[in-house]
């Protein structure tokens, strides 16, 4: 066997340093703790997305949050909101499930049923309030004017559901941030409630793109595009968004986008983060 070669220890290359590892100690809030993280990997990641988000609230552009229905129905809505009130979100895009939560939690304080128990005797989705009063509400002609988003907002913002205090929709209607619905027919429990009419639903659906197109130009020369737990839905809507604005002449370049999940899924990775450039 031949002699290995070795190098100094000192003289290799590293990857980690001591200047970058954490410092514990006692934090005296969010910023503090994230201060004193490691300077490496998710951590390292994590300030630059925080930098980019300031930066982009304080030139003025977009900061577009596109969620999945888990992070309505988790208990994080109260910080949502108040990144709206200092105007780190300014655009809301959520998929069909995302209203229903936020529409029941507004409606009567809970939401999300036990499908595994419910689906077994057919009775899975089938609440009566959220198919007749969301349906009438993606139903209505008004929708196709301001977006089902916007227009279910509005009508939690001026109802007198007990607990419409807590309802994301309803703050960012009094926020007068955008929001926008994106659906796909079929996949959420109020599509086959009769109140719902899929053609008008439809009609508004295309309203709600339009919302999102407008949020997408926002985002050319230091905006930031989150995708927050949406694994198909949303980042195919936002992959399409980036070519209508690049189409119609938006420039849309120097932005930045994350995705914010438990689990690495093929089409934020590539829809959010690769493909947009």
């Amino acid at each position: 066997m031949r002699p290995l070669r070795t190098v100094s220890l000192k003289e290799r290359r590293h990857l980690v340093h001591a200047r970058d590892l954490g410092r514990p100690g006692a934090h005296t809030g969010l910023n503090a703790f994230i201060d004193s993280l490691p300077d490496l990997l998710a951590a390292r990641s994590l300030r630059l997305l925080l930098e980019r988000v300031r930066a982009a609230q304080a030139t003025h552009r977009g900061v577009v949050w596109g969620l999945g229905a888990h992070v309505v129905k988790v208990g994080v809505t109260p910080w949502l909101v108040k990144l709206m009130e200092s105007g780190h979100l300014t655009h809301l895009a959520l998929n069909g499930a995302g209203v229903i939560h936020d529409f029941e939690l507004a409606y009567c304080g809970e939401t999300s049923e036990d499908v595994a128990a419910a689906i077994r005797d057919g009775s899975f989705g089938m609440a009566r309030e959220t198919g007749e009063l969301l349906g009438a509400l993606f139903s209505a002609p008004e929708a196709t004017v301001t977006g089902l988003g916007n227009h279910v907002a509005r009508a939690i913002a001026e109802s007198d559901y007990p607990h419409r205090d807590i309802s994301l929709l309803a703050a960012a209607h009094r926020l007068k941030v955008p929001v926008s619905v994106h659906i796909a027919f079929g996949a959420d429990v109020l599509h086959h409630h009769p109140a719902l009419d899929w053609g008008a639903c439809a009609r508004a659906a295309r309203r709600d793109f339009e919302l999102l197109l407008e949020a997408v130009y926002t985002l050319d020369g230091g905006g930031v595009y989150l995708n927050v737990g949406s694994a198909v839905l949303l980042p195919e809507v936002f992959l399409k968004a980036v070519s209508v604005a690049r189409n119609v002449g938006q420039p849309l370049a120097k932005f930045t986008t994350a995705v914010l999940d438990m689990l690495d899924h093929y089409r934020p990775r590539e829809n959010v983060l690769a493909r947009p450039g």
